[in-house]
């Protein structure tokens, strides 16, 4: 079976662009999310051709109308999702390759600026943080090499869940202070900045599409994260996606049966895995608010946005899909889904009450 990890891209035959969403996949398909399909007049372009990105609506529309044989009803999530056929896998685009390439300059579209950039946040993660380089990678649209301008965001992985954390607490402990990096010649300082009053309103608008959380309350919990920053103008991302060895099982031993929606409150017992995809909490003193009357043992959450939102021991509030969850060899566990949808309308995990 094909390895492939959550955030790694893959180029289909039909020159569709899917990221991947999963760490675990059957033996037939990749389980991904289409982000890239071509279009004439899109405004990205990679070897002479044009692309558009499409969300989640426009992405099941795409396929459905064009290329139906990329969805599938999942007995194991008992929902349809999308998949790439094994035999439609053109090309595996990891992160950690992708950064290689173009630390090494080996990408021309790259252009210096965002090269540069590059090498100095992998470089601060290496000699501040201590992570390995082989332990960091590029995603997002640079990924693919479909980034539209010089100010696109950078959506920097870090692999190992402890390595993450490292890179967490070293970016709050050194952020706005200048560093040292590099060696010999290559020796320079850099500063890495907390997010910026201009990026404030697009971020806001980009991940809250309802009522969910008002603009104080988004970056009152997005301050407080560190997983975001800034380098010489440019916003990046500072992703979790876990080294081969912490993963676990297979993706038939699981299964996750839908029973509606419902809403808790509880008090968050274990984050460690707060900034994964899907992001999971495990939670105690639950009390039910919405919904069936059910032992909810934990929050996740495939949307971003609600990664990282609360800590441990901090009381919260979550609203999303309830499900099932039926593992080989143990009792049935119940948890609350959050972002069943890219754009998680009506769904969010946040404090009991308003933090602003």
């Amino acid at each position: 079976m094909i390895k492939v990890r959550t955030r790694d891209f893959i180029h289909s035959t039909d020159d569709l662009y899917f990221a991947s969403t999963n760490y675990l996949h059957p033996d037939n398909r990749v389980i991904c999310f289409l982000r890239y399909i071509p279009d004439p007049n899109g405004d990205r372009e990679k070897n002479g051709k044009k692309y558009s990105k499409v969300n989640s609506e426009e992405a099941y529309t795409f396929l459905r109308e064009n290329y139906p044989e990329y969805l599938y009803y999942s007995e194991v999530t008992n929902v349809e999702m999308m998949g790439v056929p094994l035999e439609k896998v053109d090309e595996i685009i990891r992160p950690e390759n992708r950064l290689k390439e173009i630390r090494e300059g080996k990408d021309s579209k790259v252009s210096d600026e965002t090269r540069n950039k590059l090498i100095d946040l992998s470089d601060f993660f290496h000699y501040i943080a201590g992570i390995d380089y082989e332990n960091l990678g590029i995603s997002g649209s640079t990924c693919p090499g479909l980034q539209k301008t010089e100010s696109s965001d950078l959506d920097f992985v870090v692999y190992g869940l402890e390595n993450h954390r490292k890179a967490i607490n070293t970016f709050k402990k050194y952020h706005d202070q200048e560093v040292e990096v590099g060696e010999g010649d290559s020796k320079r300082k850099i500063i890495l900045n907390p997010i910026q009053n201009q990026f404030w309103e697009r971020l806001y608008h980009k991940r809250i599409k309802d009522d969910s959380l008002t603009k104080e309350e988004f970056c009152w919990y997005e301050s407080r994260k560190f997983n975001r920053g800034v380098i010489r103008g440019t916003l990046f991302d500072i992703l979790c996606t876990r080294n081969f060895d912490e993963i676990k099982g297979e993706w038939e031993d699981t299964i996750y049966e839908p029973q509606g929606v419902a809403k808790v409150e509880c008090t968050i017992s274990n984050a460690l895995e707060f900034m994964d995809n899907p992001a999971i909490y495990d939670i105690k003193d639950v009390k039910v608010l919405e919904g069936p009357d059910v032992k909810i043992s934990k929050l996740a959450s495939f949307t971003h946005t609600y990664a990282g939102e609360v800590f441990e021991n901090e009381r919260a509030v979550a609203r999303g899909k309830l499900e099932k969850i039926i593992t080989k060899g143990e009792k049935p566990k119940y948890r609350i889904l959050v972002g069943s949808t890219r754009e998680s309308l009506g769904e969010y995990i946040k404090f009991k009450e308003s933090p602003v």
